[in-house]
């Protein structure tokens, strides 16, 4: 999905637009009240930043570059490293003491063995004197704080995704209404396979296609975003004062016997344990499929996809819903982070500086430039208080690489709205609204050395269970001794350890 055409929170579109001419260079810069004008009597600040390379590397004249040094009033050394070899050059970085004022890591073990070995700054404690940071969704920095502190600013993503993405034609002709129990969805996957919805009289669509990545470690999965609307905790909950996995909880088990039901009524595909995401991609591109457990700013694309097969096709888009209301499992929300070393940004005052720039970012003239491009460039007005593209392309090769590698990409709605279809309106409300309705993993960041050995082994063992389980190949029995041979393999160890750490981040 193009982040770029994301539906906004309306902010006084004229106060936006006086603030990308800003932004650009024009003369209204003492009207945005930026801090940046308290610096123009200092010499531009260098800072040298680490990056992940998106695009066409953009040239040192870039005028977007010149746009934020002259807002921020610093000097921007950008180092693009190819994705291919971003990790290794990293490593390399960091074992050689080498290392920029500010350089953007992947949220993995390397960058948490980096952190706890003292090589960053911790900024948590500074955050609170920037209004642009601190003013941020505090799940944000949750989720990649190490050992309870917080040591990198994210470079900020949705975190509440999931949405349904659903034909509305077919349900409308069916007499269904969006899923939200599970009984729902058992009549609407009944419905939808044998009632012959595109007419062709043939048992062949389904409402849900399952591919082999129907479930998984991380929360993007239907498995855990269909439990979680039923109330099932992201992946880890504290239950009865104990860190208890999602698989071990009723809400989730019911919602696994949910698939094996339909399974064994051949009311979902019966190659779901060896189809592939492209299959299932396939399956609604033909107009074969009714409902899509996705990330709803997908909605958009999926019905321009199914059009191109079925032109009479109507998509819609709808929150995960379950008994207890909107409920759906809250992502990182971070590609990565950006961290500054303390062999590069020697005192508390250049960190302090630097952190500024980073919060300037998040002024509304550089969400917009960032988001949208440079008016008469990338974008151009449109009505009432819109705008509209005038150069994607552009957008794409001149915008592009600043906007994903840098911590203010149309945060807090203050980038110009775009003028879009209602569906693209619809299904970034959902997302924006989504967040208060995100349950948080509480295990996300915690610290367990039993899962950081053995977690890919746990994680398989029951991903092979639950596969099992759905085809029917075990049954309840054979479920509770595949939980009992986890537990036995390290399952145990992991939920003490992460108990034990939750528990001392979590003192009253």
């Amino acid at each position: 999905m193009k982040r770029n055409q994301r539906i906004l929170k309306p902010l006084c579109a004229a106060v936006l637009t006086t603030a990308l001419l800003t932004a650009c260079g024009a003369k209204e810069e003492a009207k945005t009240g930026s801090a940046a004008a308290e610096d123009k009597s200092a010499a531009p600040l260098p800072i040298s930043l680490v990056v992940q390379q998106v695009g066409e590397v953009p040239g040192k004249d870039s005028p977007i570059q010149q746009a934020m040094e002259k807002y921020t009033n610093t000097k921007l050394d950008f180092q693009w490293i190819p994705s291919a070899a971003f990790d290794d050059k990293i490593n390399v970085m960091v074992a050689s003491g080498e290392l920029p004022k500010a350089m953007r890591l992947k949220w993995n073990a390397s960058t948490l063995n980096s952190t706890r070995d003292g090589l960053f700054h911790e900024i948590g404690p500074l955050l609170k004197d920037y209004p642009n940071l601190s003013a941020l969704n505090q799940m944000y920095y949750d989720n990649v704080k190490v050992d309870g502190k917080i040591y990198g600013l994210p470079l900020y993503r949705d975190i509440g995704r999931a949405g349904i993405v659903f034909r509305k034609d077919w349900m409308d002709k069916l007499g269904l209404k969006v899923p939200v129990t599970l009984d729902d969805w058992y009549n609407v996957s009944k419905e939808i396979a044998t009632k012959d919805p595109d007419g062709n009289k043939q048992n062949d669509t389904y409402a849900l296609f399952l591919d082999k990545s129907f479930t998984g470690p991380g929360s993007a999965n239907t498995m855990t975003r269909l439990a979680v609307s039923q109330g099932a905790p992201n992946k880890w909950g504290m239950i009865n004062g104990k860190m208890t996995p999602d698989f071990m909880t009723k809400e989730y088990m019911d919602t696994l016997k949910l698939f094996r039901k339909l399974y064994a009524e051949k009311l979902i595909n019966q190659d779901f344990s060896v189809a592939q995401t492209t299959d299932n991609d396939n399956k609604w591109n033909n107009g074969k499929l009714g409902l899509r457990i996705a990330v709803a700013s997908t909605a958009e694309g999926y019905n321009d996809l199914v059009k191109k097969s079925t032109p009479s096709a109507v998509t819609d888009v709808a929150p995960m819903t379950g008994p207890k209301g909107i409920l759906l499992p809250g992502e990182p929300g971070n590609n990565g982070l950006y961290v500054f070393p303390k062999s590069s940004v020697k005192t508390e005052a250049e960190l302090k500086r630097i952190l500024k720039f980073f919060d300037q970012l998040l002024d509304a003239p550089m969400a917009n430039l960032l988001a949208r491009g440079i008016e008469g460039t990338h974008y151009e007005k449109a009505d009432g208080g819109k705008v509209k593209w005038k150069d994607l392309t552009a957008f794409q090769k001149d915008v592009k690489p600043y906007r994903d590698m840098l911590p203010s990409f149309e945060v807090g709605g203050k980038a110009s709205p775009l003028q879009n279809p209602e569906l693209t309106d619809k299904m970034w409300k959902i997302v924006d609204e989504n967040l208060k309705y995100s349950v948080p993993n509480p295990a996300l960041t915690l610290n367990s050395p039993t899962y950081t050995e053995k977690g890919a082994e746990l994680d398989n063992m029951m991903i092979d269970s639950q596969t099992k389980y759905v085809m029917g190949k075990i049954d309840d029995a054979a479920w509770q001794a595949e939980v009992d041979k986890w537990m036995k393999a390290g399952g145990s160890k992991v939920i003490d350890e992460y108990t034990a750490e939750y528990n001392k981040l979590n003192k009253k």
